[in-house]
């Protein structure tokens, strides 16, 4: 299978996806960032956001944290804090996790207790904006 790469992605929690996948998208630090089989070597922050996957012709979405991406040959890593897939995305307590961090960043809160914070509503946002793309909500 030449025109496929081995797509894995860890959280601390261990090894949430390890496929085969003929494409997959990726928020780079840069911005969206395609990858296919034979891309060029490749290591770069990753930010809140989607990853799409194309395997077989269809698409499969999850919402991501912060972490690193690293591409070498026909093998994507990702090593990340967060990654659920669409399905799996419960809107009612991520909205109400969204609800809670913006509402911390209104108390007098340290630098690293604002960093922390913010970091919470990011993994929030990201997870609402791919449960309500891919749903309709």
């Amino acid at each position: 299978m030449p025109d496929t790469l081995k797509l894995e992605i860890v959280t601390p929690e261990g090894r949430v996806y390890s496929e085969e996948v003929d494409m997959v998208t990726v928020p780079g630090i840069e911005g969206e960032m395609g990858i296919l089989p034979q891309h060029v070597p490749l290591m770069t922050q990753m930010v809140p956001g989607e990853i799409s996957v194309r395997k077989a012709g269809h698409d499969y979405f999850l919402a991501v944290g912060e972490g690193m991406i690293e591409v070498s040959g026909r093998h994507v890593a990702v090593l990340t804090d967060l990654a659920i897939g669409s399905d799996k995305i419960d809107e009612a307590k991520v909205e109400e996790a969204r609800r809670r961090a913006e509402a911390r960043l209104h108390e007098k809160l340290s630098d690293e207790e604002v960093a922390s914070v913010n970091a919470s509503l990011a993994r929030s946002v990201a997870q609402l904006h791919v449960k309500r793309r891919r749903h309709g909500g």
